[in-house]
Formats: structure tokens, sequence, C-alpha cells
């Protein structure tokens, strides 16, 4: 009876999601220990803060792309869960998996900034991000397969799959530039400015095919 109890404890989104938060607020928060032991050593050795800006840029400018990345991830996460009423065992362990590759991110965001350049370093980072992007994506695939699990209608679930294929693509784009031209570094993530154009017109397309279907039967 405890068991079960429990099992069902565990299967709530409410708590899924508090979990989540949990984790994704731990991850944007280690983000910035790199660069507070940096202030430190630097202090050791009398240095001042606009030094301290001008040796740090990079590592600040990777902070700044990986925070809002997350917070983007997670804005996305929890726009579909607050439509999730019921979790099963295969939408847990994808939520599990993306939770991972949000822990991760520190630290592939640390080896970005301040390792020296190699080919590894866009392998890890956009790699990390392109790994988080196809889980919510999965998530939503396996959600529009088990209409039990959630309370959002199939144009909601079409437009989310649509949306998300788009943004997993882009990334996996830019890891595969990243890779073929080693030299560009993580630049191949300006193809996300890309992400919201493409989801307008993958939006008008929908809505001009959904027209046509209203308009096809009653011409017949």
């Amino acid at each position: 009876m405890t068991e079960v109890a429990s099992s069902r404890e565990l299967s709530s989104p409410e708590r899924l999601q508090a979990f989540t938060d949990a984790v994704v607020a731990i991850a944007l928060t280690l983000l910035i220990l790199p660069l507070m032991e940096s202030v430190g050593e630097l202090a050791d050795h009398k240095g001042t803060t606009a030094q301290w800006f001008a040796e740090e840029r990079y590592p600040l400018l990777g902070f700044v792309l990986s925070f809002l990345l997350i917070s983007v991830f997670w804005v996305h996460h929890h726009r579909l869960f607050r439509n999730v009423r019921l979790v099963d065992s295969v939408l847990l362990w994808l939520t599990i998996a993306w939770m991972f590759t949000i822990v991760w991110m520190p630290v592939a965001t640390a080896l970005s900034a301040q390792m020296h350049a190699d080919w590894a370093q866009p392998l890890v980072y956009i790699g990390t991000l392109f790994a988080t992007s196809f889980l919510l994506l999965l998530a939503r695939v396996y959600l529009r397969s088990h209409p039990h699990l959630h309370d959002l209608d199939e144009a909601a679930t079409r437009s989310g799959i649509q949306a998300g294929t788009i943004v997993a693509a882009l990334f996996l784009a830019a890891l595969i530039l990243a890779l073929i031209v080693p030299d560009l570094g993580n630049l191949p993530l300006l193809l996300m400015v890309l992400s919201e154009p493409l989801q307008r017109l993958a939006r008008r397309r929908s809505l001009k095919n959904s027209e046509r279907e209203d308009v096809d039967p009653a011409q017949k």
C-alpha cells in the first residue's frame, strides 16, 4: 500500500515540476561559480575591477549565454508541463534525461569559456544544447501519442512539435558546422536567430493548410 502511494506521489506532475525547477535553479547558480573564484584569485594579486572584466570577458559572455539558454529551455519545459496531468515512467525518464543535460551545462560552459580552443569544445557545448532541445522534443512527441497524459489540444501539440523540431534542427546544424569548421568555435550558434522566423513561417503554412482543409469539404 505504501509503495503504491509512493509511486503515485513520484508520478505527480506537480512534484516532478518542482524537482525540475530546483535542478534548473541549481544549474543557473553553478554557472556563476567560476567567475566568483576568478574574483578571489585576482583580488589576491591586487587586481582591479576593470582588469577583471577585461580578463574574464569570454567567461562572462559564456555565463550570460548559458544563463539565457537554460532559462529559455526552462520556460518551454514549464509551459509544456503546465498541461500535463499524469506522468508515466517514460515521461519521467525523459524528464530526468533532460535534467541531466541541464546539470551538465555549467561544465560545458566552463570548458567552452576557460579552456584553450579545440575541436571538442563545440562538440561538448553545442552538443549539450542539441541534446537538451531534442529531449524536450521527444517529450512533446511522446505526449502527442499519449493524449490521456495531458489536456493539450491537437493544434497546440502540433505547433509545439513543429517549433521543437526547428530548434533541435538548428542546434544540430550549428553542431555540424562547428565540427566541419573548428575555427568557428561556438559562432555557428548564430544560426539560432533563424528560429523565430522559421517558426512563424511554419505557423503560417499550418494555418493555410488548415484553412484549405476547411474549404475543401465545403466545395464538395
